[in-house]
């Protein structure tokens, strides 16, 4: 009986992790679907959010059976409360990378991204899905220094949004009202993708140590 509780929390870890690697390709594909205006490519990663939906469920229920069922004490019912918590982050993810898909939809046959732009937004979901895969690899390996990266990698982004934001107040601007919708709405989807994912490396800090850290204490 022990042997199967031991394999359903280590199954909610494996999924977790999964649900992390399908974000990290979401980001990357709605990020090619913004840039080269390819409509096809954004339907699938609408599409495909059902598979990142599904799994929340999958981890959210089995989560709650055995805390049901089990009641568990100590780390493993941190290991499940703190479950419980990433699942909802990792499921935003996935829904900023359909944000972002749909916006490629929207302005389909055209590039939701000015020229003059491709270069950030290219570099924006990069750094996206970079740090999806890796609270994925922090969740697995639940390695604090990788979950420190995460922080920086954040901060990274954070530099890249206000790079956007320059750029659409800068007197040269000529590309109009609706691209700067586009833009502005662009950035923040990143930008909120990677805040989930420092909440994750957050999460993982308590999970290992006890211990709320904020994120300058995380960077340390």
């Amino acid at each position: 009986m022990r042997d199967s509780y031991h394999e359903q929390l280590d199954a909610i870890g494996d999924g977790l992790v999964e649900m992390s690697r399908l974000a990290g390709s979401a980001v990357s594909r709605a990020t090619t679907a913004l840039l080269d205006a390819d409509l096809e490519l954004a339907q699938k990663v609408i599409a495909g959010d059902e598979a990142v939906n599904a799994l929340y469920r999958s981890i959210e229920g089995q989560a709650f059976d055995l805390l049901a069922r089990q009641q568990p004490v100590a780390g493993d019912l941190r290991v499940l409360v703190t479950s419980l918590r990433m699942v909802v982050d990792l499921e935003r993810t996935g829904d900023y990378a359909v944000h972002l898909a749909k916006i490629a939809r929207r302005r389909y046959p055209a590039s939701a991204v000015p020229p003059e732009l491709r270069s950030t937004i290219l570099e924006m979901g990069q750094t996206a899905q970079r740090i999806a895969v890796k609270a994925g690899s922090v969740i697995a390996s639940r390695d604090l220094d990788l979950a420190a990266e995460l922080v920086r990698d954040d901060d990274t982004m954070d530099e890249l949004h206000r790079k956007l934001f320059t750029a659409m107040l800068a007197t040269s601007w000529q590309y109009g009202t609706e691209a700067a919708i586009d833009v502005t709405l662009a950035g923040r989807y990143y930008e909120r993708l990677a805040d989930h994912a420092v909440a994750v490396a957050r999460r993982v800090v308590y999970l290992v140590t006890g211990e709320f850290v904020d994120e300058d204490t995380l960077a340390e």
